[in-house]
């Protein structure tokens, strides 16, 4: 996976580059570069999602068409979770913080939260695979495996859910796993 932060840092304008010259400035554009790759890559993992979602959209689908009813409400709790994660980390805290907060995050926690967040992919990609054996069982009419697999992505979305809620507190130190 290709490191946002070097692309942020590579496209930066001559004002952005003036910035990092002035005293005072350098750690501020450096803060703000870090937060907005940390702002694309939260995107991908939304986009993630939503590919995530469609999925499951169309095996619920393929359900219908089958007939098969056992999971029809697993599968659109399941979508509705996707559909709340997919808004929490569009729209998740960026790491800023006020002129005297309590708990202040400087660039190497902004590079933590970064590296938190890249990792967090994996689970996106790990359920992206879970939804397209769940529609390769639906496809199949086997409806017990389908059932299993349903409580798995339920797993992965709850552990995804609080990973991604703790994130600034991690990042922060305030949280102790």
């Amino acid at each position: 996976m290709v490191d946002i932060r070097d692309q942020v840092e590579d496209d930066r304008g001559l004002l952005k580059k003036i910035q990092l010259v002035i005293p005072g400035f350098r750690g501020y554009r450096k803060r703000e570069d870090i937060r907005a790759a940390d702002s694309i890559l939260r995107l991908q993992m939304a986009d993630g999602l939503i590919q995530v979602r469609q999925g499951l959209e169309e095996a619920r689908s393929s359900m219908v068409e089958e007939f098969q009813s056992k999971n029809i409400d697993r599968i659109g709790g399941a979508i509705n979770h996707v559909q709340t994660l997919e808004g929490k980390v569009r729209h998740a805290e960026q790491g800023y913080t006020g002129f005297s907060p309590a708990v202040r995050i400087e660039e190497a926690e902004l590079n933590r939260l970064y590296e938190y967040d890249a990792s967090m992919i994996r689970s996106i990609q790990s359920l992206d695979q879970s939804q397209a054996s769940l529609l390769n069982l639906v496809r199949s009419g086997d409806e017990n495996g389908a059932t299993e697999a349903l409580r798995g992505i339920k797993d992965e979305l709850v552990n995804f859910e609080q990973a991604f809620g703790n994130r600034i507190p991690i990042i922060a130190g305030i949280y102790n796993l």
